[in-house]
């Protein structure tokens, strides 16, 4: 298992930052796993990123193998989460159209 580096990318942390001192560890000490941890559920069909879970908030991942870099793009409750995610574009599949 290799080593990620890992990115943030502008205004991750607009949830996260209001969170209680004790909400914000836990979910730091999720995301520092992530330079090791490949262990990551995929969101859903269509949308290219990964969620890993820290108690009842959420932190949504790309990853790179690549590159073997994770860039968290948000961290908050599972209610910011659904709304953030909703958000997010879809990627459209090449096929048989």
């Amino acid at each position: 298992m290799g080593e990620y580096s890992l990115i943030f990318k502008p205004c991750w942390d607009k949830h996260y930052s209001k969170m209680d001192k004790s909400v914000q560890e836990m979910i730091w000490k999720k995301i520092q796993q992530q330079k090791t941890e490949t262990t990551t559920r995929h969101l859903k069909l269509g949308v290219e990123f990964y969620v890993v879970e820290a108690g009842q908030n959420r932190v949504a991942i790309k990853i790179n193998e690549k590159e073997k870099s994770k860039t968290i793009h948000f961290a908050g409750n599972h209610k910011q989460y659904e709304k953030w995610y909703k958000k997010q574009p879809k990627m459209r599949f090449q096929g048989n159209s």
